[in-house]
């Protein structure tokens, strides 16, 4: 049965909207905000953006132009809500001059780009120091609250309280939409990595590479990266998480076999690697190690750079990467360098070892954190301790979000001895 005209139109103007949206939400807020102070208020007009252009393109047909397209309409909408309050505030002539230059245009380029800019707002030192990523992961990066809330352990219905509170923070303070003098990015650089580095792991969970949202935040966060190096180009630590994004992104079409299935780090083929993103990532390092000061992403970035080297060597050193995890929880203690020192250990120095450090974490730390329990049952599947590897191995499944993982591990518990 032929599709009638009318739907195939609606289904051409929905993908339209979600490919500009996806591909240039920050970029949107972040220019609209510069301009009105008033983040709430950008994402607002660019929701009443999307929303007339599902019901507008299906009829007119997508602009040439769909990214000027929204600008306009999100334009319009704040200059329309800031005529209604003229008669309190005057401010729309104010705002008028402001967005004078947001006007469709027939290259998508020549609109500013401002997100380095509201990163930067958004780390300012005037708003809790607890929601500076938190508020850059949605308004500069597009992730809503409720994943925002699963990757801080908090309620959605909280995290939006307190992403609310921090946007009135920006437009209550008149906070200055520029980067800030040289002496005063240092105190705002961390939380913009660690944002970034967010970002960027949010889009690793799609590891098929099926999600095109999830790619292109790996992407817009790799970029966002190559923005920062070329803003504060002397802090290591930038030089240092643009390597490790690049190193892990090249190997992205590894991670998943032609039919689907999951492929861990140690069974991938390393040809498949992508050797351009390899080759990038390993300048940026070295360019790092110039600026003599060693941080947490130089050294995850440089235990990616020893399992890069197997594509050349087809060995990889695990003494190597077992030191630089050393010297990880020394610099930046967490549970996932914990976790990964206790791997590494186990490579190098004996399944035993690898358990010992495993057990030496805080056991409430670790009851819902999935890697824990996978490198767990692994080791002990390796001292056949066949039991409590099973139990090990039942944990890990139940704490699986993917299903190829949950598969993967599933295989392997078949495997165990009856």
């Amino acid at each position: 049965m032929n599709t009638p005209t009318g739907d195939r139109d609606d289904d051409l103007a929905q993908r339209a909207v979600e490919s500009v949206a996806r591909q240039s939400y920050g970029r949107l807020v972040a220019l609209l905000s510069a301009r009105t102070r008033d983040v709430a208020a950008a994402e607002d007009a660019l929701a009443d953006a999307l929303i007339a252009a599902l019901t507008t393109w299906p009829r007119d047909g997508v602009p040439k132009n769909p990214q000027g397209w929204l600008m306009t309409t999100a334009r319009n909408r704040l200059l329309d809500q800031a005529r209604h309050r003229q008669v309190r505030d005057h401010s729309a002539p104010t705002l008028e001059l402001m967005m004078s230059d947001l006007y469709e245009t027939a290259d998508p380029d020549a609109l500013p780009d401002e997100r380095l800019k509201l990163l930067l707002v958004c780390a300012h030192p005037a708003i809790d120091a607890d929601m500076h990523t938190p508020l850059m992961l949605q308004t500069v990066l597009g992730l809503d609250a409720i994943a925002i809330a699963r990757a801080f352990l908090v309620s959605p219905k909280t995290m939006g309280q307190r992403l609310v509170r921090a946007k009135n923070k920006i437009r209550q303070a008149q906070i200055a939409f520029e980067i800030p003098a040289a002496d005063q990015i240092p105190q705002r650089l961390e939380a913009v990595l660690d944002a970034i580095y967010a970002a960027y792991g949010s889009s690793w969970e799609d590891a098929a590479g099926t999600d095109r949202k999830a790619v292109g935040l790996a992407e817009e966060a790799i970029w966002l990266a190559r923005v920062l190096r070329d803003q504060v180009p002397d802090d290591p630590e930038v030089h240092g998480l643009l390597a490790l994004m690049l190193h892990c992104e090249a190997r992205r079409p590894a991670r998943r076999s032609g039919e689907g299935k999951f492929v861990p780090l140690s069974e991938q083929d390393p040809h498949s690697w992508l050797a351009p993103l390899i080759e990038e990532a390993e300048r940026e390092l070295m360019a790092a190690a110039r600026r003599a000061r060693l941080g947490r992403f130089q050294l995850e970035a440089a235990i990616q750079s020893v399992h890069a080297e197997r594509a050349h060597s087809g060995r990889t050193d695990w003494r190597a990467i077992a030191r630089f995890y050393d010297q990880l929880v020394q610099v930046a203690p967490s549970l996932g360098a914990a976790v990964g020192r206790a791997a590494a250990h186990a490579e190098f120095a004996g399944a035993q070892a690898g358990l010992n450090l495993l057990d030496s974490i805080d056991s409430d730390a670790v009851t819902s954190y999935q890697p824990y329990w996978a490198v767990r049952a692994h080791l002990l599947r390796e001292l056949h301790r066949t039991r409590e590897a099973a139990d090990a191995y039942d944990r890990a499944i139940g704490l699986s979000e993917d299903d190829a993982v949950r598969t993967f591990l599933l295989e392997r518990r078949s495997q165990l001895p009856a």
